[in-house]
């Protein structure tokens, strides 16, 4: 996902981070200067879904206009081979346990 904060403001005329951050205070929320250098300039790490509805009622849009798919980013992951030596057609493959080291019984 990308996040397009940034590009949301400026398209209702908000340049500035410290615009934004007012715009947000108005609303109730108080974002820290680092915390609001993170949300305006790049990809922040994580995001309240709360705060999210705050920004989002800010600027009257909705979560889809801020977080952007980026879908080629997605890697498949490889899917595991399958013994088809001990499947039969039609069956699907036996389990078997593994054993790990560590504790055997629950304490």
């Amino acid at each position: 996902m990308k996040w397009d904060l940034r590009m949301a403001a400026a398209r209702r005329e908000i340049w500035k981070a410290s615009d934004m951050g007012r715009l947000l205070a108005e609303r109730g929320l108080e974002i820290s200067v680092g915390k609001m250098s993170s949300l305006w300039s790049g990809q922040p790490t994580s995001i309240r879904l709360d705060d999210l509805e705050v920004i989002c009622d800010s600027l009257g849009c909705g979560p889809e206009e801020l977080l952007l798919r980026e879908p080629g980013k997605v890697q498949a992951h490889p899917v595991a081979d399958v013994d088809t030596q001990d499947v039969a057609v039609g069956q699907s493959p036996a389990v078997r346990p593994v054993r790990r080291s560590g504790r055997t019984a629950p304490p």
